[in-house]
């Protein structure tokens, strides 16, 4: 209805806004994984380079002795010369829809889990030199576009403590910042592997592994530099894995603690959740105390699996990606519609593991004010071009018919979504941003109509109104019971 009665209107009020539009407003990729964040040409591109420049580089070892790139490709019996985009195999199709084992080894170029090991990790004989020089690639694409920026996972398992140094060390060393980038921290939900194969005594061992070490660098950041500085770029935290995996076990108050949960069998997406935001809550107060960067908690939530985990989320998150099972629970639906939970969506994504494009919800959430924004998740899986974010925006403008002003809309939510600092968002927003309706909106920097932003704003005002006004009457009739 709002569209038939104002759609030319808002259209008008963006012609008339100079210099702006849908091309250079800010837009962040709000859920994207730095192991897939090149497209599969910019991977093949950079295997043949290593190959024609270095190919007797040492770049592994075993069983002590030095094996060389060309040794490696060797032992594949491969000549990368040969290699294409199709033989890389690490594109998702028909044959990953609703199986993510088979997704999950997309990650092996060629199927070979030594170039994966060589090309996408941040630990190995190279100290994870060949992925950095691929994400600041990618970052230097992102700085000549000007306006758009990414927020990739980075992975910590929880095996180790020594785990965040090293992941430091791969940062600082090999200078991966970029101003068109903010980190997050994605922990998987892999505890019963790490369990079965002895390598942790209990589930609170993990959790203390993954935030202990940020606590030390917190209260004694001088003798912890490194991580300390890392941090910094580190806006938030990530859990994922494949959630249709079932749990038997139901949290509850009656649930054993972490330090007593020994069993082989994986704690469930609530147990996660619950305990990774308790310390992250913890740990924020500590730092903010010392007047140090705070972190987002923002989970992988609704792709799959039981509805009871976007309950989990709603509880606990500051965003989530996903959200599509929000569809299938209207009750919820309202209520991340009335709290404004932000939700990072990925069609193309979702097109290849667990729902069609056109079935997808993102068209509706939008329509209704759920505050979502567009993400790329893996370029490297699912998408073609050099700009997979424009990819994806492109893609959804087609196939659901969406307006400039729907487009600048999830633009300027991404950016509001984003860990960027306040001083960023202000100047990429507006010095208002933070304040509700048009009065938080310029669109003079983000080309979104005022008329869009009160309708906005009037309609999740009047069923907040309407919820207020129902419990008021709820009191008046108790009382004169």
């Amino acid at each position: 209805l709002h569209e038939m009665l104002n759609e030319m209107s808002e259209f008008k009020e963006l012609k008339s806004n100079p210099h702006r539009d849908f091309y250079n407003v800010r837009k962040v990729d709000t859920h994207i994984h730095a192991a897939a964040c090149m497209n599969q040409k910019h991977l093949l591109r950079f295997i043949k380079h290593t190959y024609q420049t270095e190919p007797d580089r040492t770049v592994a070892e075993k069983l002590g002795r030095k094996i060389t790139l060309r040794q490696v490709f060797d032992s594949l019996h491969m000549d990368p010369y040969d290699l294409t985009v199709d033989s890389l195999d690490v594109h998702a199709g028909r044959q990953t829809f609703h199986r993510f084992d088979k997704f999950n080894s997309k990650y092996n170029p060629v199927g070979a889990s030594e170039l994966r090991d060589l090309y996408l990790k941040t630990e190995n004989y190279l100290g994870g030199e060949y992925f950095a020089r691929m994400v600041k690639e990618v970052a230097r694409e992102l700085e000549d576009s000007k306006y758009q920026y990414s927020e990739p996972r980075l992975s910590i398992y929880g095996r180790s403590p020594k785990e965040w140094s090293s992941l430091a060390r791969w940062f600082i060393q090999h200078k991966v910042y970029s101003p068109n980038m903010r980190w997050i921290i994605q922990v998987p939900r892999i505890y019963d592997i790490f369990r079965s194969k002895k390598l942790l005594p209990n589930f609170g061992k993990m959790l203390e592994n993954i935030f202990l070490p940020l606590f030390k660098a917190t209260i004694n950041p001088q003798d912890h530099r490194e991580l300390h500085l890392f941090l910094k770029y580190v806006t938030g935290f990530d859990s994922v894995d494949d959630e249709s995996k079932h749990s038997d076990h139901m949290f509850s108050d009656k649930s054993p603690s972490p330090d007593l949960w020994t069993s082989e069998q994986n704690p469930p997406y609530s147990y996660y959740l619950y305990y990774m935001y308790a310390n992250i809550m913890v740990l924020n107060n500590l730092r903010r105390e010392r007047g140090l960067s705070t972190f987002l908690f923002r989970p992988h939530c609704g792709e799959a699996g039981s509805i009871t985990h976007l309950v989990s989320a709603f509880l606990t998150a500051d965003n989530i990606s996903h959200g599509l099972l929000l569809k299938k629970s209207p009750v919820l639906q309202y209520l991340y519609y009335l709290a404004q939970i932000p939700i990072a969506m990925s069609p193309l994504s979702n097109n290849s593991l667990f729902l069609e494009y056109s079935k997808n919800p993102l068209r509706e959430f939008l329509h209704k004010g759920l505050h979502v924004s567009l993400s790329t998740d893996d370029p490297m899986q699912f998408h073609y071009t050099k700009e997979a974010l424009m990819e994806e925006y492109a893609i959804a403008a087609q196939v659901w018919k969406l307006s400039t002003c729907d487009l600048c809309e999830i633009a300027r939510n991404s950016v509001l979504q984003s860990g960027l600092s306040h001083q960023e968002k202000q100047k990429f927003l507006g010095q208002n941003y933070y304040k509700e309706g048009p009065e938080g909106n310029d669109i003079r920097k983000t080309n979104v109509a005022q008329i869009r932003m009160a309708f906005r704003y009037e309609t999740l005002c009047n069923e907040l109104s309407f919820l207020s006004d129902a419990m008021k009457s709820e009191e008046i009739t108790a009382l004169t019971k």
